[in-house]
């Protein structure tokens, strides 16, 4: 009888000891969303690691039916519990406060206090853009201060062009005024002494579209780095070569647009090169930038096909990042794609988080959008913003010329990050006044934690903004100043905020006597509003933008010389009864 007991409580243990259980759950943020790529320990299994997969699952073979699990991720508080391994399990981790503020959602330009107003949702065959809400006239006794964000893309005229190239109208949601406008250069005539601050320039003039109103220009320019002496680079070109990259205007045209930049390089920089397309692979290893020939080859040697995996790439470009990261360098990542992501983590807002916990190591992001019918511009609006870094659309290679090599400090050396900038108007001389352009997403307006996103500042970038605004009437103030700037932003690598002050004089000027460059500013606005079929652009048509810039445009100027000839295409395809009628007419 006794040995009956000692075998059955044998047989007891042993099962026991060795029974399976498997530990099943998933891991959110705060807000609901599944986290990838969490980091998971089992007490039981001592230092082996597992990870969660794409959705935020996992599932762990143990045999401890009571375990201990820790979790960690980067930008995360770690969490550290006993858990039961015979019940599914949910997780949240809880964002350290650095991340908890880039996860918020941003906006473009702020009034404050200023109630939100409704906001409509678009949608276009195949391709996708965020849903926008224009900038409306505000009192300025109630609201008299307005911000707005310094991180301005200017994909949206590159983008615009290529559907008047193809000779279709431009999805009016596909239109930011304000990237349109900074498309261009608008260098003041006033040069900057300092090498380490901004200037700013500010005009007057009337308003060709109303009478009564008047327009603000102010003109922002960033400081400007000598190449010569500019800190080496690490760069690591993330390159889309799946199937939808198949097409001249896609691979082919990234394939010029990176000899072209990889031809800038100098001996101190380095490049790596990681793609994706049915899978995810490095095929450069840092090299040095004199390395010209063996880049080149490298560029020239990929073709297109398979699926689109481009959580996992942009996670192999910023883990190639920080391996070879140069402290104090220029460390960054240049994605190049049409935006198609259609394995892994594929909504704007999984990709968001995915930069958001990337962006933390000090590694900027450049993206580069190519193609057209399966585009995705918000995707890479996205990436970017979040990204710390800049974005453009390439339509053809005289566009990739600009962005990469007659702009190569602009779009790859920041001057600054976190910039914005606010004007306080003068209320006894100003009665309404709107910012033009610098929409806000529909999702940022109806979401009241809401901030303004400051953004990342090229070297010897120049940023116009214009605002309109009704001055008041019968005015007896005699004040010289319309309003006061203020600017803020971060030197790169430095945590202080270093802020700028500027006054805005109460000077009116003629705005057809003005210099050329604020009338071609001007007609770059309205432009951008007709496309936009803006409510505030029922009083101007094609042929008064274009005789407004034809009266400013440079005769030895391609891009403005080009603009003049965009116009004309527009007019044309906006209003085809009179294109028809002239015909008839012959």
């Amino acid at each position: 009888m006794k040995q009956l007991l000692i075998v059955f409580l044998f047989c007891i243990f042993f099962s026991t000891s060795f029974c399976q259980y498997y530990l099943r759950g998933e891991i959110k943020d705060v807000k609901g969303k599944l986290l990838p790529g969490v980091k998971i320990n089992l007490f039981s299994k001592g230092n082996f690691s597992y990870a969660s997969g794409s959705s935020g699952s996992f599932g762990i073979p143990t045999n401890s039916a009571i375990d201990t699990i820790t979790l960690t991720l980067e930008g995360f508080e770690i969490l550290k519990q006993s858990v039961d391994s015979k019940i599914s399990q949910s997780f949240i981790l809880k964002p350290l406060p650095a991340t908890a503020s880039l996860m918020r959602n941003k906006l473009t330009s702020l009034t404050k206090n200023l109630s939100k107003e409704q906001a409509y949702s678009f949608s276009a065959q195949g391709e996708s853009y965020s849903s926008l809400v224009e900038n409306s006239f505000i009192p300025a006794k109630l609201y008299p201060q307005t911000g707005f964000s310094l991180n301005i893309d200017r994909a949206s005229y590159s983008n615009a062009r290529r559907f008047l190239n193809n000779e279709t109208n431009v999805p009016p949601y596909a239109v930011r005024i304000e990237e349109m406008l900074n498309y261009f250069s608008f260098k003041s005539s006033k040069e900057n002494s300092s090498e380490k601050n901004f200037s700013c320039n500010t005009y007057i003039t009337d308003c060709p579209w109303n009478k009564t109103n008047q327009l603000l220009f102010v003109n922002l320019n960033a400081p400007k780095l000598n190449l010569d002496s500019v800190p080496p680079s690490n760069l690591v070109f993330l390159i889309d070569i799946s199937g939808s990259m198949d097409k001249p205007n896609r691979l082919p045209l990234l394939q010029s647009a990176f000899k072209m930049l990889a031809d800038n390089l100098r001996e101190r920089d380095t490049v790596a090169i990681v793609v994706y397309g049915g899978g995810v692979a490095r095929i450069l290893n840092p090299t040095s930038g004199a390395e010209k020939e063996v880049i080149n080859k490298i560029i020239d040697s990929l073709t297109a096909s398979g699926d689109t995996p481009g959580e996992g790439a942009i996670e192999s470009a910023y883990r190639s990042a920080r391996e070879t990261f140069i402290k104090g360098g220029n460390n960054r990542v240049i994605l190049a794609t049409d935006g198609d992501f259609n394995v892994g983590q594929t909504s704007e807002k999984a990709l968001e988080q995915l930069i958001i916990q990337q962006r933390q190591y000090g590694i900027y992001l450049t993206c580069l959008g190519v193609g057209m019918g399966n585009y995705k511009d918000s995707k890479l609006e996205t990436l970017a913003k979040k990204g710390n870094g800049n974005f453009a659309y390439l339509d053809n290679t005289n566009e990739a010329q600009k962005v990469l090599v007659t702009e190569f400090t602009k779009t790859l050396y920041s001057v600054a990050n976190d910039a914005s900038l606010s004007i306080t108007f003068n209320s006894d001389l100003v009665r309404e006044h709107r910012l033009i352009g610098f929409d806000n997403k529909k999702t940022s307006i109806e979401d009241s934690t809401s901030e303004l996103e400051g953004g990342e500042v090229g070297s010897g970038h120049s940023i116009m903004a214009i605002f309109e605004y009704s001055p008041q009437e019968n005015v007896n103030v005699t004040s010289s100043t319309l309003g006061k700037i203020n600017l803020q932003y971060k030197a790169p690598k430095e945590t202080s905020t270093t802020y700028q002050k500027f006054d805005i004089p109460n000077q009116l000027i003629s705005l057809n006597s003005s210099d050329s460059t604020l009338r071609f500013a001007t007609a770059v606005t309205m432009f951008g509003a007709l496309l936009k079929q803006s409510k505030y652009a029922k009083n101007f048509s094609f042929t008064d933008t274009y005789k407004l810039a034809l009266s400013a445009a440079k005769k030895n100027d391609y891009a403005q010389q080009e603009f003049l000839q965009l116009l004309q295409k527009a007019n044309k395809i906006y209003n085809p009864r009179k294109r028809k009628r002239g015909r008839d007419n012959n």
